[in-house]
């Protein structure tokens, strides 16, 4: 038997991260630069029903039998085996990696687990379609985040630009012309879950006001579906700015953020925000051919620990240039 690979994409937010929680919309892009990869080879000379993981990036190593039931690999493996039906299979090792960094926005946990769940879906000759890969991820993601919204694993699990609604089907966005964006690290890290609980916390105790917020970004995130359509950029770039503003409101921003989002703009940017759960983690730049390189070597000089250039290519072109 051969062994089975699996990639899938890291994903980045344009527009209505927060929101999206509290029934907002928000659009979302995979970012292929940066991938997790499953590779599963089988183990001849194993019992059946043997399964190694070895993912160098959490320093796990370890038969799957004895991880704890919450270990979000772990957890992957047994969520696909349970939806396939499957008790017993043949022996296999799985080795997990990823180039997409860790609590940054960029969702390395939702990626690492669509790998896995289609390296082993297609190891034991039941390939699952993208919305099962999704709905399985998501699962996962419940661990991670504890109250996710879905953008991580559907975008990642679709390959492709989406508009996405918590409870309604996630419909493309048509890209009317090629986008260039810049995604920043600060090199803060941030714990997702922390953020998110912060906000609810907020909410809770300010309900209509952040519940005015979110329903502003929801206008921003359907103002720029339709200006992406269009290709209109520097309309795009207006509106990823005051979706920052919005965010800036709800206390998820950080220092490091702003200083990398004023160079950005300050250097020819059409716009910039956080993307992201915030405190920490990356921003994203709208730029053009002429003004990316300035703006890489401002955002640099700012502080940005690493710089990625990603292009949401216009339709019917290939993506993730």
């Amino acid at each position: 038997m051969p062994a089975i690979s699996a990639s899938y994409p890291g994903k980045i937010i344009l527009f209505g991260e927060h929101a999206v929680v509290y029934q907002s919309h928000a659009i979302a892009i995979p970012v292929s630069q940066v991938k997790s990869h499953v590779v599963i080879q089988p183990l001849l000379s194993a019992a059946p029903g043997t399964i190694e993981i070895h993912a160098l990036d959490t320093h796990t190593r370890a038969n799957l039998a004895d991880l704890p039931e919450n270990h979000p690999l772990g957890y992957a493996v047994r969520l696909t085996l349970t939806h396939l039906g499957v008790q017993t299979t043949p022996a296999f090792i799985l080795r997990a990696s990823s180039e997409i960094p860790m609590s940054a926005g960029l969702g390395s946990g939702a990626s690492i687990s669509c790998s896995i769940i289609r390296a082993v879906s297609n190891f034991l000759g039941k390939p699952l379609p993208p919305a099962e890969v999704s709905a399985l991820a998501f699962e996962v993601e419940k661990l991670h985040h504890g109250t996710p919204s879905g953008v991580d694993n559907t975008v990642i699990a679709f390959n492709q630009p989406i508009l996405f609604k918590r409870g309604e089907p996630m419909l493309p966005v048509t890209v009317g012309v090629d986008l260039n964006f810049l995604i920043a690290d600060t090199g803060v890290k941030a714990s997702t879950g922390d953020v998110v609980t912060g906000v609810r916390a907020r909410w809770q105790a300010e309900q209509a006001t952040y519940d005015a917020f979110f329903q502003q970004v929801d206008t921003i995130t359907l103002a720029a579906r339709a200006e992406i359509q269009s290709g209109n950029i520097a309309q795009i770039g207006l509106l990823m700015s005051e979706n920052h503003r919005c965010l800036q409101s709800i206390q998820v921003s950080h220092p490091a953020l702003e200083v990398l989002i004023e160079a950005a703009v300050s250097a020819g940017a059409y716009g910039a925000k956080l993307s992201g759960a915030g405190a920490g983690g990356n921003m994203i730049a709208l730029v053009n051919n002429e003004t990316r390189e300035s703006v890489e070597k401002a955002i640099i000089h700012a502080g940005a620990k690493r710089v990625i250039h990603t292009t949401l290519a216009r339709a019917g072109q290939p993506g993730g240039r």
